[in-house]
């Protein structure tokens, strides 16, 4: 059959039509809130590059782990800012380091209510920018040597009151070596979301700002994924599952939805999509140059991320989504 029996607009004709046929909803449960935790600010510091975002003081992040619930998102993603660096990122291991503070102070507020995950690296504490330990005679960066520190920032946060632990580093084998000392440490409960397919992307200028982590000679290239491997990403994914990853994420979620229809097909763990800061900012700009509807951009975008297959979304709209909704 055919027009004109079939006519596929009966089912557009009104906005109650429409939200009830609506295949793929979007909830702020289903979003991750980054938060930026800065050790040497006492006020919330306005982003330049990500205009409306803010990096928080420790006395202020358990007012912004309230704003996310009282907006319905169950979940933030915790990067710190210490006040000091050095040469292996000891910051990020640290019993007392910013993200350790921050977790014991939303857990203590919050217990079971709010899911803290803890971004597992060392870029934001290394005074050099890179992801771990940096050989000096010719700059690489030393994959095992990195990955026992790996272990011990994982264990560390959860001590401090983490729920699920993110290792982002892109070294072979972290996430074996983070369930291992996880294990040892008797956090087998603990969940791991690997950044699997963490590719080397432009999109990531506003958050190394965001972050005081833009490398100081370099790139991270050999760590990070080449933009043109569809293959690579199924394998890392394949690998860190066989390691024992829970979740799985593809960063970025934009010019990566390909990457995420694949992984959903593949493999049947949840799988997380970042909507990074370079996304964000490009709509904020545009919206505040009254190219377009912020509002409705947004929503499309995450339509679209959830469309490809992801079941979480790392956002730094989260906070706006229910307002909005509304």
């Amino acid at each position: 059959m055919s027009f004109p029996t079939i006519r596929m607009r009966r089912l557009r004709r009104t906005e109650a039509l429409r939200t009830m046929l609506n295949q793929v909803q979007i909830q702020p449960s289903s979003l991750i809130y980054p938060i930026f935790v800065d050790e040497t600010i006492t006020e919330p510091v306005s982003i330049t590059t990500m205009p409306g975002y803010f990096r928080y003081p420790l006395d202020k992040v358990v007012d912004e782990g309230r704003a996310a619930l009282e907006q319905g998102v169950k979940s933030i993603l915790l990067f710190g800012v210490p006040s000091k660096k050095d040469e292996t990122g000891s910051g990020a291991y640290a019993k007392n380091g910013v993200v350790q503070k921050a977790a014991k102070e939303l857990k203590a507020q919050f217990k079971e209510d709010l899911v803290i995950i803890g971004d597992v690296c060392l870029c934001e504490y290394t005074n050099h920018g890179h992801c771990g330990i940096v050989d000096k005679e010719n700059g690489d960066v030393r994959n095992d040597e990195t990955l026992e520190l790996l272990g011990k920032t994982a264990v560390s946060q959860v001590e401090s009151g983490v729920d699920i632990v993110a290792p982002s580093a892109m070294m072979d084998g972290q996430v074996f070596t983070i369930r291992e000392f996880l294990d040892d440490a008797g956090f087998e409960q603990t969940p791991i979301l690997a950044y699997s397919a963490k590719y080397a992307s432009a999109f990531y200028g506003p958050f190394r700002d965001a972050a005081e982590s833009t490398p100081k000679f370099g790139n991270r290239k050999s760590y990070q994924m080449n933009q043109g491997s569809v293959s690579e990403a199924l394998r890392e994914i394949e690998l860190d599952i066989n390691e024992g990853a829970d979740m799985i994420m593809v960063k970025p979620a934009l010019a990566y939805l390909d990457i995420i229809s694949y992984a959903k097909a593949s493999f049947d763990v949840p799988i997380v999509a970042y909507n990074v800061s370079g996304e964000y900012s490009m709509v904020k700009a545009a919206a505040l140059n009254g190219w377009i509807d912020e509002k409705s951009a947004v929503y499309e975008i995450l339509s679209g991320i959830k469309r490809a297959g992801a079941d979480l979304i790392i956002t730094y709209h989260a906070k706006n989504l229910r307002a909005w909704l509304k």
